[in-house]
C-alpha cells in the first residue's frame, strides 16, 4: 500500500488516502475535525481503515515524511502492516499514490474544504476510480484486480502468498 494525505483549503481539512500497488485499489479515509493531519487523528483512522483489509492483502504501507505518521509504530503494531518511509522530496517512490491524489482532485478540487465530505461520499468517490478501467492493468478496473488479488492469496497452499 501507498499512503497519503490530500488537504484542503489552508490545510483546515483533510482525507487520507490508501492505494494499494498492485490492483491501484484506493481506500478513503474520512479524517476528524479540528486537526485532521493530527498523529492521533490519522492513526485512529488508518487503523480502523487497514483492519478492514484481509490480512493476506494488508503487508507493508510507504508513506512521506509527514509529520502526521509519527506514531507508525503504533499503527504497525495495530494492523501488523510494516510501514516505511520514502525519502524527504522523493514523491516518485509514491508515484502510484500521487497519481490517484490527483484523479481525485476530479471531486475534491484543490483549495475547497474537504470536511463537507462523509465517508459515505467519500465511499462513492472511490468507488467510481476503482471501477474505472485502467490501461496499466490490461484494461481491467482496480476492484476487478484486487478481487483476483484475494481470492489467489486465499487459495494459495499456508506458508505460500
Amino acid at each position: 500500500w501507498e499512503g497519503d494525505l490530500i488537504k484542503g483549503e489552508a490545510n483546515a481539512s483533510a482525507v487520507g488516502t490508501l492505494v494499494e500497488r498492485t490492483s491501484r485499489l484506493l481506500m478513503l479515509v474520512k479524517l476528524p475535525h479540528p486537526k485532521p493531519a493530527s498523529a492521533a487523528n490519522v492513526l485512529q483512522a488508518f487503523t480502523d481503515k487497514l483492519l478492514s483489509i484481509a490480512v493476506p492483502m494488508r503487508q507493508s504501507m510507504t508513506y512521506d515524511q509527514g509529520r502526521e505518521m509519527a506514531r507508525h509504530k503504533e499503527l504497525a503494531k495495530a494492523t501488523g502492516i510494516a510501514v516505511y518511509f520514502c525519502d524527504p522530496h522523493s514523491p516518485w517512490q509514491r508515484a502510484i499514490n500521487e497519481n490517484t491524489n490527483g484523479l481525485l482532485r476530479q471531486y475534491m478540487p484543490k483549495g475547497t474544504d474537504l470536511s463537507v465530505w462523509s465517508q459515505d461520499d467519500l465511499d462513492a468517490f472511490a468507488f467510481k476510480l476503482n471501477t474505472r478501467p485502467r490501461k496499466r492493468l490490461g484494461f481491467k478496473a482496480p476492484l476487478e484486480v484486487f478481487m483476483d488479488l484475494l481470492k489467489r492469496t486465499q487459495s494459495a497452499p499456508a506458508g505460500v502468498h
